[in-house]
């Protein structure tokens, strides 16, 4: 689990942040997330150093906000979700496709053994290592690199979770995951997005749809017509 540094904020500063995430995690409950660990995973991981400076007395809006690179940071009912839908029990290795500011990654590291999580934008990878390392999330291993391809040497996974939307499930990322593993992330194009839940059997994945979303898109060799 992950040891927040000290703020250097005035402690009215810093109560006033404590609350806002405790009241996050409340209307996180009452909005239908019912994992004890998840709604405590929330409630530790300290969301305003995951976002811009001028965006922190705001980050527990339940809001996507921007961050650089021209990504975004979910908003934390969307995070709570897909960890939810994960089923973590405390034993797993999880592969992340997407690292973003680094947030969902510690909020995998407060529910799983290990967290594995790869970044198409190297200078965005590179900030979220620096970020997790100073706030205690050591133990998340952080690669710059095309998500598509998974990461194999560090195969198999119990679950993946893609944070960007894909016109189409990477069949690497199927073959990364051990058999009854979980599979959550946005399916579509557009304004036209799903959240599925796949799981993994000997025939092939089940997917159920979740819920509509809106996701930025994922890049790479998942866009490509005949990806190698």
């Amino acid at each position: 689990m992950g040891c927040p540094s000290p703020h250097s904020e005035p402690h009215s500063t810093v109560a006033e942040l404590a609350a806002a995430r405790l009241a996050l995690v409340d209307g996180l409950k009452a909005n239908g997330i019912t994992d004890a660990r998840v709604l405590a995973a929330l409630g530790r991981v300290p969301r305003h150093e995951f976002v811009r400076p001028e965006d922190r007395m705001v980050a527990y809006v339940d809001h996507a906000l921007p961050i650089a690179g021209g990504q975004t940071i979910s908003q934390p009912s969307i995070v709570a979700l897909m960890t939810q839908l994960l089923e973590l029990k405390g034993d797993e290795r999880i592969l992340e496709i997407g690292t973003g500011s680094g947030y969902q990654a510690a909020v995998l590291a407060e529910l799983a053994r290990e967290v594995y999580t790869i970044e198409i934008d190297a200078a965005l990878a590179d900030a979220a290592r620096a970020r997790l390392q100073k706030l205690g999330y050591g133990r998340v291993q952080v690669r710059a690199g095309d998500g598509f391809y998974g990461w194999e040497e560090a195969a198999p996974f119990d679950a993946v979770i893609v944070t960007a939307v894909a016109p189409r499930v990477p069949e690497r990322l199927v073959a990364q995951l051990k058999p009854g593993g979980r599979l959550v992330m946005p399916l579509g194009e557009g304004r036209q997005q799903s959240l599925i839940r796949g799981r993994k059997h000997d025939d092939g994945l089940d997917i159920e749809p979740v819920a509509d979303v809106l996701f930025v898109p994922m890049t790479g060799a998942v866009r490509a017509p005949t990806p190698r």
